[in-house]
Protein backbone atom coordinates (compact mmCIF):
# COMPACT_ATOMS: atom_id res chain seq x y z
CA UNK A 1 0.00 0.00 0.00
CA UNK A 2 1.35 3.68 -0.93
CA UNK A 3 1.64 6.03 1.86
CA UNK A 4 -0.86 9.02 1.83
CA UNK A 5 0.22 11.61 0.43
CA UNK A 6 1.30 15.09 2.21
CA UNK A 7 -1.08 17.70 2.94
CA UNK A 8 0.03 21.11 2.31
CA UNK A 9 -2.58 24.62 3.04
CA UNK A 10 -1.10 27.00 0.23
CA UNK A 11 -2.38 30.82 1.54
CA UNK A 12 -2.17 33.33 -0.63
CA UNK A 13 -4.62 36.63 -1.11
CA UNK A 14 -3.90 36.18 -4.99
CA UNK A 15 -6.10 33.85 -6.97
CA UNK A 16 -3.25 33.21 -9.35
CA UNK A 17 -0.48 32.69 -7.16
CA UNK A 18 -2.55 30.05 -5.07
CA UNK A 19 -3.67 28.15 -8.85
CA UNK A 20 0.19 28.22 -9.52
CA UNK A 21 1.13 26.86 -6.77
CA UNK A 22 -1.61 24.03 -6.32
CA UNK A 23 -1.13 22.72 -9.79
CA UNK A 24 2.04 22.72 -9.03
CA UNK A 25 2.09 20.84 -5.87
CA UNK A 26 -0.27 18.22 -7.15
CA UNK A 27 1.77 17.16 -10.02
CA UNK A 28 4.34 16.87 -7.37
CA UNK A 29 2.21 14.20 -5.34
CA UNK A 30 0.78 16.74 -2.75
CA UNK A 31 -2.61 16.34 -1.70
CA UNK A 32 -3.22 20.69 -1.84
CA UNK A 33 -5.59 23.23 0.33
CA UNK A 34 -5.79 26.60 -0.44
CA UNK A 35 -7.08 29.74 1.76
CA UNK A 36 -7.34 33.00 0.54
CA UNK A 37 -6.21 34.94 3.65
CA UNK A 38 -5.30 33.73 7.32
CA UNK A 39 -8.48 33.58 8.76
CA UNK A 40 -9.61 31.27 6.36
CA UNK A 41 -6.37 29.60 6.63
CA UNK A 42 -6.78 29.01 10.58
CA UNK A 43 -10.19 27.03 10.47
CA UNK A 44 -8.38 24.70 8.18
CA UNK A 45 -5.97 23.94 10.39
CA UNK A 46 -8.69 23.25 13.10
CA UNK A 47 -10.52 20.86 10.52
CA UNK A 48 -7.34 19.37 8.44
CA UNK A 49 -4.03 17.28 10.04
CA UNK A 50 -1.79 19.14 8.03
CA UNK A 51 1.96 18.61 6.84
CA UNK A 52 3.15 21.86 5.49
CA UNK A 53 1.83 25.32 5.16
CA UNK A 54 2.81 27.66 2.18
CA UNK A 55 1.87 31.16 3.24
CA UNK A 56 1.99 34.91 1.96
CA UNK A 57 3.79 37.70 4.53
CA UNK A 58 1.29 40.68 3.33
CA UNK A 59 -2.53 39.43 3.68
CA UNK A 60 -5.89 40.82 4.99
CA UNK A 61 -7.51 40.35 8.08
CA UNK A 62 -4.99 37.72 9.70
CA UNK A 63 -1.79 38.54 8.30
CA UNK A 64 1.17 36.08 7.72
CA UNK A 65 3.12 36.59 10.82
CA UNK A 66 -0.17 36.19 13.05
CA UNK A 67 -0.75 33.16 10.96
CA UNK A 68 2.69 31.73 11.69
CA UNK A 69 2.13 32.36 15.17
CA UNK A 70 -1.38 30.63 15.31
CA UNK A 71 -0.46 27.74 13.66
CA UNK A 72 2.64 27.07 16.12
CA UNK A 73 0.59 27.16 19.02
CA UNK A 74 -1.48 24.51 17.33
CA UNK A 75 0.77 22.94 16.01
CA UNK A 76 4.70 23.78 17.49
CA UNK A 77 6.71 21.06 15.28
CA UNK A 78 4.28 22.37 11.72
CA UNK A 79 7.07 23.97 9.02
CA UNK A 80 5.88 27.06 7.82
CA UNK A 81 7.27 28.22 4.83
CA UNK A 82 6.99 32.20 4.08
CA UNK A 83 6.58 33.90 0.73
CA UNK A 84 7.73 37.25 0.24
CA UNK A 85 8.61 40.24 -2.21
CA UNK A 86 12.11 41.38 -2.10
CA UNK A 87 11.29 44.46 -0.13
CA UNK A 88 9.70 43.00 2.87
CA UNK A 89 12.68 40.23 2.84
CA UNK A 90 13.45 41.50 6.79
CA UNK A 91 9.96 40.54 7.90
CA UNK A 92 11.01 37.27 6.28
CA UNK A 93 13.76 37.08 8.32
CA UNK A 94 11.65 37.72 11.51
CA UNK A 95 9.12 35.21 10.52
CA UNK A 96 12.54 32.71 10.98
CA UNK A 97 13.54 33.98 14.22
CA UNK A 98 9.59 33.70 15.04
CA UNK A 99 9.86 30.05 14.06
CA UNK A 100 9.17 29.79 10.41
CA UNK A 101 10.86 26.83 8.30
CA UNK A 102 12.11 29.04 5.79
CA UNK A 103 10.96 31.35 3.06
CA UNK A 104 11.12 32.27 -0.47
CA UNK A 105 10.71 35.33 -2.66
CA UNK A 106 8.53 36.21 -5.32
CA UNK A 107 9.13 35.54 -8.22
CA UNK A 108 10.03 32.04 -6.87
CA UNK A 109 12.11 29.41 -8.55
CA UNK A 110 10.32 25.92 -8.67
CA UNK A 111 14.03 23.93 -8.11
CA UNK A 112 14.48 26.02 -4.97
CA UNK A 113 10.46 25.50 -3.47
CA UNK A 114 10.76 21.63 -3.91
CA UNK A 115 13.95 21.56 -2.02
CA UNK A 116 12.31 23.52 0.75
CA UNK A 117 9.39 21.38 0.34
CA UNK A 118 11.53 18.55 0.62
CA UNK A 119 13.43 19.53 3.58
CA UNK A 120 10.77 20.67 5.62
CA UNK A 121 8.34 17.53 5.18
CA UNK A 122 11.68 15.50 6.19
CA UNK A 123 12.37 17.63 8.88
CA UNK A 124 8.41 16.95 10.35
CA UNK A 125 9.14 13.68 9.79
CA UNK A 126 12.11 13.10 11.77
CA UNK A 127 10.63 15.90 14.48
CA UNK A 128 7.75 13.48 14.87
CA UNK A 129 10.07 10.00 14.81
CA UNK A 130 12.05 11.73 17.71
CA UNK A 131 10.25 13.44 19.92
CA UNK A 132 8.37 15.23 21.50
CA UNK A 133 6.81 17.38 21.97
CA UNK A 134 8.67 14.11 21.46
CA UNK A 135 7.29 12.84 25.01
CA UNK A 136 8.30 16.11 25.91
CA UNK A 137 4.86 16.74 28.44
CA UNK A 138 3.14 20.31 28.88
CA UNK A 139 2.50 21.49 31.78
CA UNK A 140 0.82 19.50 34.44
CA UNK A 141 -0.51 21.19 37.43
CA UNK A 142 -0.92 17.60 39.27
CA UNK A 143 2.37 16.12 38.28
CA UNK A 144 6.06 16.75 39.41
CA UNK A 145 7.37 19.27 36.61
CA UNK A 146 10.63 20.75 36.26
CA UNK A 147 11.84 22.77 33.48
CA UNK A 148 8.86 21.09 31.68
CA UNK A 149 9.96 17.48 32.28
CA UNK A 150 7.62 15.37 34.31
CA UNK A 151 9.70 12.71 36.85
CA UNK A 152 11.34 12.48 40.40
CA UNK A 153 13.31 9.85 40.21
CA UNK A 154 16.76 9.74 40.83
CA UNK A 155 17.87 9.55 37.34
CA UNK A 156 16.00 12.39 35.65
CA UNK A 157 16.73 14.49 39.12
CA UNK A 158 20.86 14.59 38.14
CA UNK A 159 19.41 16.10 34.96
CA UNK A 160 17.58 18.83 36.81
CA UNK A 161 20.96 19.43 38.68
CA UNK A 162 23.24 19.84 35.58
CA UNK A 163 20.15 22.17 33.76
CA UNK A 164 20.15 23.98 37.29
CA UNK A 165 24.14 24.77 37.11
CA UNK A 166 24.56 25.34 33.85
CA UNK A 167 21.15 27.00 32.21
CA UNK A 168 21.81 30.20 32.42
CA UNK A 169 25.66 30.45 31.16
CA UNK A 170 26.90 30.94 27.42
CA UNK A 171 28.53 26.99 27.49
CA UNK A 172 28.24 24.35 24.74
CA UNK A 173 26.00 21.78 25.91
CA UNK A 174 26.01 18.26 24.47
CA UNK A 175 23.46 16.41 25.28
CA UNK A 176 23.20 12.29 24.60
CA UNK A 177 20.56 9.62 24.70
CA UNK A 178 18.20 7.21 22.93
CA UNK A 179 15.55 8.22 20.54
CA UNK A 180 12.66 9.24 22.26
CA UNK A 181 13.78 10.74 25.30
CA UNK A 182 13.19 13.77 24.93
CA UNK A 183 16.47 15.55 24.11
CA UNK A 184 14.49 18.49 21.97
CA UNK A 185 12.54 19.25 25.53
CA UNK A 186 15.95 19.73 27.04
CA UNK A 187 17.22 21.78 24.45
CA UNK A 188 14.45 24.50 24.84
CA UNK A 189 14.53 24.16 29.05
CA UNK A 190 18.38 25.38 28.88
CA UNK A 191 16.95 28.47 26.44
CA UNK A 192 13.99 29.18 28.42
CA UNK A 193 15.97 29.23 31.68
CA UNK A 194 18.25 31.95 30.61
CA UNK A 195 18.94 35.46 29.77
CA UNK A 196 18.46 34.65 26.48
CA UNK A 197 14.42 33.37 26.49
CA UNK A 198 13.57 36.22 24.57
CA UNK A 199 16.18 35.76 21.69
CA UNK A 200 15.65 33.36 19.12
CA UNK A 201 15.92 29.39 19.84
CA UNK A 202 16.43 28.28 16.28
CA UNK A 203 16.25 24.14 15.67
CA UNK A 204 18.27 22.91 12.74
CA UNK A 205 17.78 18.71 12.10
CA UNK A 206 21.08 17.54 10.75
CA UNK A 207 19.89 14.56 9.42
CA UNK A 208 16.64 16.39 7.52
CA UNK A 209 19.31 18.77 5.25
CA UNK A 210 21.05 17.47 2.27
CA UNK A 211 24.91 17.55 2.35
CA UNK A 212 25.91 19.69 -0.47
CA UNK A 213 23.04 22.34 1.58
CA UNK A 214 24.21 21.94 4.75
CA UNK A 215 26.96 25.21 4.68
CA UNK A 216 24.29 27.37 3.38
CA UNK A 217 21.38 26.30 5.92
CA UNK A 218 24.35 26.95 9.00
CA UNK A 219 25.85 30.35 7.25
CA UNK A 220 23.71 31.53 4.67
CA UNK A 221 24.41 32.51 0.90
CA UNK A 222 24.97 35.69 -1.19
CA UNK A 223 23.18 36.03 -4.36
CA UNK A 224 24.81 34.37 -6.95
CA UNK A 225 26.88 31.83 -4.91
CA UNK A 226 25.07 29.10 -7.10
CA UNK A 227 22.52 28.57 -9.67
CA UNK A 228 18.87 29.06 -8.01
CA UNK A 229 20.49 31.82 -5.41
CA UNK A 230 18.45 35.32 -6.78
CA UNK A 231 19.18 36.74 -3.38
CA UNK A 232 20.91 36.75 -0.39
CA UNK A 233 19.80 34.65 2.47
CA UNK A 234 20.85 34.46 6.53
CA UNK A 235 21.98 31.21 7.73
CA UNK A 236 20.96 29.70 10.89
CA UNK A 237 23.72 30.57 12.98
CA UNK A 238 22.77 34.63 12.17
CA UNK A 239 19.03 34.11 12.95
CA UNK A 240 20.18 32.44 16.20
CA UNK A 241 22.51 35.33 17.16
CA UNK A 242 21.55 36.53 20.63
CA UNK A 243 19.79 33.36 21.22
CA UNK A 244 20.25 29.79 21.34
CA UNK A 245 21.06 27.37 18.38
CA UNK A 246 20.17 23.70 18.63
CA UNK A 247 21.86 21.41 16.11
CA UNK A 248 20.15 17.92 16.34
CA UNK A 249 21.02 14.70 15.12
CA UNK A 250 24.98 16.40 15.03
CA UNK A 251 26.77 13.39 14.14
CA UNK A 252 24.75 13.97 10.62
CA UNK A 253 27.35 16.58 9.80
CA UNK A 254 29.23 15.89 6.76
CA UNK A 255 33.05 15.83 7.99
CA UNK A 256 34.37 18.52 5.25
CA UNK A 257 31.28 20.88 7.33
CA UNK A 258 33.13 19.87 10.69
CA UNK A 259 35.95 22.02 9.92
CA UNK A 260 33.64 25.37 9.74
CA UNK A 261 31.37 24.82 12.02
CA UNK A 262 34.46 24.46 14.79
CA UNK A 263 35.66 27.65 13.78
CA UNK A 264 32.47 29.06 14.18
CA UNK A 265 32.21 27.88 17.59
CA UNK A 266 35.59 29.10 18.60
CA UNK A 267 35.83 32.57 16.95
CA UNK A 268 32.17 32.93 16.84
CA UNK A 269 32.82 34.05 13.22
CA UNK A 270 32.15 32.86 10.21
CA UNK A 271 31.20 33.81 6.46
CA UNK A 272 27.98 32.95 4.07
CA UNK A 273 29.01 31.01 1.00
CA UNK A 274 30.07 33.06 -1.94
CA UNK A 275 30.49 36.06 0.73
CA UNK A 276 33.57 37.49 1.96
CA UNK A 277 33.16 39.42 4.94
CA UNK A 278 33.38 37.97 8.10
CA UNK A 279 30.53 38.21 10.00
CA UNK A 280 30.64 37.78 14.05
CA UNK A 281 27.21 36.50 15.95
CA UNK A 282 26.71 35.79 19.56
CA UNK A 283 25.33 32.29 19.87
CA UNK A 284 24.46 29.61 22.83
CA UNK A 285 25.40 26.50 21.22
CA UNK A 286 23.36 23.62 22.12
CA UNK A 287 23.73 20.22 20.52
CA UNK A 288 22.17 16.70 20.34
CA UNK A 289 23.05 13.21 19.67
CA UNK A 290 21.57 9.80 19.77
CA UNK A 291 24.50 8.22 18.62
CA UNK A 292 28.20 7.37 19.98
CA UNK A 293 30.21 10.08 18.95
CA UNK A 294 33.49 8.58 19.81
CA UNK A 295 32.60 5.26 18.09
CA UNK A 296 32.21 7.71 15.08
CA UNK A 297 35.63 9.36 15.60
CA UNK A 298 37.11 6.11 15.69
CA UNK A 299 35.56 5.08 12.35
CA UNK A 300 36.81 8.90 10.99
CA UNK A 301 32.91 10.26 10.93
CA UNK A 302 33.65 12.91 13.12
CA UNK A 303 36.20 14.94 13.91
CA UNK A 304 37.87 14.55 17.79
CA UNK A 305 38.80 18.30 18.15
CA UNK A 306 35.12 19.17 17.63
CA UNK A 307 33.86 16.71 19.69
CA UNK A 308 35.76 18.05 22.39
CA UNK A 309 34.50 21.51 21.53
CA UNK A 310 30.66 20.56 21.82
CA UNK A 311 31.56 17.83 25.00
CA UNK A 312 31.98 21.13 27.59
CA UNK A 313 29.04 20.32 29.68
CA UNK A 314 27.53 16.61 28.93
CA UNK A 315 24.10 15.47 29.77
CA UNK A 316 22.83 12.39 29.01
CA UNK A 317 19.18 11.51 29.37
CA UNK A 318 17.81 8.34 30.93
CA UNK A 319 15.98 5.83 28.83
CA UNK A 320 12.65 5.05 30.33
CA UNK A 321 13.89 1.63 31.53
CA UNK A 322 16.18 3.49 33.76
CA UNK A 323 13.64 5.73 35.57
CA UNK A 324 10.54 3.07 35.99
CA UNK A 325 8.91 4.82 38.59
CA UNK A 326 8.53 8.04 36.82
CA UNK A 327 5.88 5.81 34.33
CA UNK A 328 3.10 6.53 36.36
CA UNK A 329 3.35 10.04 36.80
CA UNK A 330 3.67 10.05 32.73
CA UNK A 331 1.13 7.61 32.07
CA UNK A 332 -1.39 10.10 34.31
CA UNK A 333 0.41 12.92 32.24
CA UNK A 334 -1.13 11.22 29.13
CA UNK A 335 -4.55 10.34 30.36
CA UNK A 336 -5.15 13.79 30.68
CA UNK A 337 -4.04 15.08 27.21
CA UNK A 338 -5.38 12.51 25.05
CA UNK A 339 -8.76 12.95 27.12
CA UNK A 340 -8.73 15.97 25.76
CA UNK A 341 -7.73 15.74 22.09
CA UNK A 342 -9.68 12.24 21.48
CA UNK A 343 -13.12 13.77 23.59
CA UNK A 344 -12.72 10.84 26.03
CA UNK A 345 -13.16 10.23 29.58
CA UNK A 346 -10.83 8.50 31.00
CA UNK A 347 -9.74 8.71 34.28
CA UNK A 348 -7.41 6.15 35.67
CA UNK A 349 -5.15 2.92 34.37
CA UNK A 350 -6.07 -0.22 36.27
CA UNK A 351 -3.53 -1.62 38.57
CA UNK A 352 -2.55 -5.15 36.51
CA UNK A 353 -2.35 -2.19 33.24
CA UNK A 354 -0.24 -0.22 35.28
CA UNK A 355 1.93 -3.18 36.35
CA UNK A 356 2.45 -3.93 32.98
CA UNK A 357 3.41 -0.51 31.46
CA UNK A 358 5.93 -0.52 34.48
CA UNK A 359 7.20 -4.10 33.26
CA UNK A 360 7.57 -3.44 29.75
CA UNK A 361 11.61 -2.24 28.74
CA UNK A 362 10.25 0.95 26.14
CA UNK A 363 13.22 0.33 23.49
CA UNK A 364 11.07 3.43 21.86
CA UNK A 365 11.07 5.58 24.96
CA UNK A 366 8.65 8.44 26.27
CA UNK A 367 7.48 8.61 22.56
CA UNK A 368 6.42 4.89 22.52
CA UNK A 369 4.43 5.61 25.89
CA UNK A 370 2.92 8.01 24.66
CA UNK A 371 1.68 6.45 21.56
CA UNK A 372 0.66 3.48 24.00
CA UNK A 373 -1.27 5.49 25.95
CA UNK A 374 -2.88 7.37 23.10
CA UNK A 375 -4.41 4.03 21.33
CA UNK A 376 -5.04 2.92 25.13
CA UNK A 377 -7.74 5.76 25.76
CA UNK A 378 -8.72 5.76 21.90
CA UNK A 379 -10.00 1.75 22.30
CA UNK A 380 -10.61 2.65 26.24
CA UNK A 381 -14.73 1.63 27.02
CA UNK A 382 -14.57 2.52 30.51
CA UNK A 383 -13.33 5.19 33.25
CA UNK A 384 -9.95 2.95 33.72
CA UNK A 385 -7.78 1.64 30.95
CA UNK A 386 -7.20 -2.33 31.56
CA UNK A 387 -4.71 -4.47 30.59
CA UNK A 388 -7.36 -5.11 27.13
CA UNK A 389 -6.78 -2.03 26.08
CA UNK A 390 -2.93 -2.34 25.84
CA UNK A 391 -0.94 -3.82 22.65
CA UNK A 392 -0.12 -7.36 22.47
CA UNK A 393 3.44 -6.63 22.92
CA UNK A 394 2.65 -5.66 26.37
CA UNK A 395 0.33 -8.06 27.98
CA UNK A 396 2.57 -10.72 28.25
CA UNK A 397 5.40 -11.11 30.78
CA UNK A 398 8.77 -10.49 30.42
CA UNK A 399 9.85 -13.49 30.80
CA UNK A 400 9.17 -16.97 32.21
CA UNK A 401 8.61 -17.95 35.71
CA UNK A 402 10.87 -20.95 35.94
CA UNK A 403 14.14 -20.92 34.86
CA UNK A 404 15.43 -20.89 31.43
CA UNK A 405 16.98 -24.05 29.87
CA UNK A 406 20.71 -23.96 29.31
CA UNK A 407 20.59 -22.75 25.51
CA UNK A 408 17.77 -20.01 26.22
CA UNK A 409 19.04 -16.30 26.05
CA UNK A 410 19.71 -14.73 29.73
CA UNK A 411 16.89 -12.54 31.04
CA UNK A 412 17.55 -8.95 32.08
CA UNK A 413 18.53 -9.42 35.29
CA UNK A 414 21.13 -12.25 34.80
CA UNK A 415 22.67 -9.97 32.12
CA UNK A 416 22.38 -6.38 34.28
CA UNK A 417 24.55 -5.26 36.24
CA UNK A 418 24.31 -4.84 40.21
CA UNK A 419 23.43 -1.27 39.99
CA UNK A 420 20.64 -1.68 37.41
CA UNK A 421 19.11 -4.48 39.32
CA UNK A 422 19.17 -2.50 42.18
CA UNK A 423 17.09 0.38 40.87
CA UNK A 424 14.64 -2.37 38.81
CA UNK A 425 14.15 -3.53 42.55
CA UNK A 426 13.43 -0.43 44.07
CA UNK A 427 11.52 1.18 41.28
CA UNK A 428 9.26 -2.69 41.60
CA UNK A 429 8.69 -1.59 45.45
CA UNK A 430 7.43 1.68 44.82
CA UNK A 431 5.52 0.58 42.19
CA UNK A 432 3.99 -2.15 44.36
CA UNK A 433 3.06 -0.05 47.16
CA UNK A 434 1.59 2.39 44.93
CA UNK A 435 -0.44 0.11 43.52
CA UNK A 436 -1.73 -1.39 46.92
CA UNK A 437 -2.40 2.52 48.33
CA UNK A 438 -4.53 3.23 45.33
CA UNK A 439 -6.69 -0.31 45.68
CA UNK A 440 -7.09 0.47 49.56
CA UNK A 441 -8.19 4.02 48.36
CA UNK A 442 -10.63 2.53 45.55
CA UNK A 443 -12.47 0.03 48.45
CA UNK A 444 -12.52 2.53 50.77
CA UNK A 445 -9.89 0.24 53.21
CA UNK A 446 -11.69 -2.81 52.47
CA UNK A 447 -8.98 -5.25 52.32
CA UNK A 448 -10.67 -7.97 51.10
CA UNK A 449 -11.95 -6.57 47.89
CA UNK A 450 -8.59 -4.37 47.67
CA UNK A 451 -7.31 -8.30 47.02
CA UNK A 452 -9.56 -9.26 44.53
CA UNK A 453 -8.80 -5.88 42.77
CA UNK A 454 -5.36 -6.66 42.65
CA UNK A 455 -6.00 -10.30 41.53
CA UNK A 456 -3.78 -11.51 44.81
CA UNK A 457 -5.08 -13.46 47.78
CA UNK A 458 -6.50 -11.57 50.98
CA UNK A 459 -3.40 -13.47 53.23
CA UNK A 460 -1.05 -12.55 50.26
CA UNK A 461 -2.32 -8.82 50.22
CA UNK A 462 -1.51 -8.59 54.16
CA UNK A 463 1.70 -9.99 53.77
CA UNK A 464 2.69 -7.36 51.70
CA UNK A 465 1.44 -4.85 53.49
CA UNK A 466 3.34 -5.68 56.39
CA UNK A 467 6.33 -5.93 53.93
CA UNK A 468 5.75 -2.74 52.83
CA UNK A 469 5.40 -1.31 56.39
CA UNK A 470 1.57 -0.12 55.21
CA UNK A 471 -0.37 -0.52 58.50
CA UNK A 472 -3.29 -2.87 57.44
CA UNK A 473 -6.70 -0.20 57.64
CA UNK A 474 -10.20 -2.00 59.47
CA UNK A 475 -11.64 -3.38 57.08
CA UNK A 476 -15.22 -2.94 56.26
CA UNK A 477 -17.32 -5.67 55.21
CA UNK A 478 -20.16 -5.59 53.02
Amino acid sequence: MSPEPKQILVVDDEPNLRRVLSAQLTREGYEVFVAEDGEHALTMLEEHHLDLVITDLKMPKVDGMELLRRALALDPELPVVMITAHGTVDNAVEALKTGAFDYITKPFDQAELRSILRKALKSRDLAAAEASRDGAPGADASAPLRYGVIGTSAAITAVYQVLERVADSPTTVLITGESGTGKELVARALHENSSRRDRPFIRVNCAAIPRDLMESELFGYERGAFTGAVGSKPGRFELASGGTLFLDEIGAIPVEMQVKLLRALQESEFERVGGIKTLRVDVRLVAATNSDLKKDIAAGSFREDLYYRLNVVPIRLPALRERAEDIPQLVRHFIRKFNERLGKRVVDVGGEALAALCRYQWPGNIRELENVIERAVLFCNDVSITVDDLPPELREPVGPATAPSSGAAPSLAEGASDGLKERVKAAMVRLERELIVRALSQTQGNVTHAARLLKISRKGLQLKMKELGLREREEREP
